[in-house]
């Protein structure tokens, strides 16, 4: 157990997401569940939450294989400079023109940003207020998608008439606030969970070694 909690906690030292580590757990079958999240929390996770939930069975086909078998990792896109806690006033704008949006604007603090397969963006398509937002899934690569400061592993993730797919929407057009808020429950129960199971992989760590040295 000892050797265990050292391994989960250099995780957390070394500021590496444990890539091939993750990998090799859905091989165990341990893919996609939110139970990793008890040693290492990750948005991709939530991100795959929300495309099975709130996507059509194109889309699930299209991206859930990937993300829960870990093939592909993604980003939740919400928080922007300007709006923060105040998510329902995002900025980011998405036009439609044809059969794609044309996206721009930028998102701040995007865990994985750069080096993430899939962004879960949330834009505003019509009003002001959260009515008006809209929730996109963009691939790595896509024209006008690129990233800041590439030295850190939470980035800005900038979007520069960056054209989207209409069907990479998931849901209705303005249904994308109250996808983000429902993916946000989730993110905190989850957080909730490390922060119980870690301090009891602790305690248990230590009276196992408190029992071996009296017996």
């Amino acid at each position: 157990m000892c050797g265990f909690l050292v391994k989960l906690c250099m995780v957390h030292i070394s500021l590496l997401f444990p890539v091939e580590a993750m990998r090799k757990a859905t091989q165990l079958g341990f893919g996609g569940i939110y139970a990793l999240s008890a040693g290492c929390w990750y948005m991709c996770f939530m991100c795959a939450w929300m495309i099975e939930t709130f996507g059509n069975n194109e889309q699930r086909e299209k991206f859930c294989p990937d993300l829960c078998s870990m093939k592909k990792f993604a980003s939740y896109c919400l928080t922007e400079p300007g709006s923060g806690s105040d998510a329902a006033f995002l900025l980011t704008s998405a036009k439609l023109q044809g059969d794609h949006y044309i996206l721009n604007g930028s998102k701040a603090f995007i865990s994985g940003g750069g080096d993430t397969d899939v962004y879960v963006v949330m834009c505003r398509t019509g009003e002001k207020g959260p009515k008006g937002i809209s929730c996109l899934v963009l691939e790595k690569g896509s024209p006008g998608l690129s990233f800041g400061w590439n030295s850190q592993p939470t980035r800005a993730v900038i979007f520069e008439d960056c054209a989207v797919p209409v069907t990479n929407r998931l849901g209705a057009d303005g249904e994308g606030f109250n996808i983000a808020m429902k993916g946000l429950n989730g993110g905190r129960i989850n957080i909730g969970e490390f922060f119980i199971h870690f301090p009891f992989l602790c305690s248990r760590s230590k009276m196992t070694a408190i029992l071996d040295s009296v017996i």
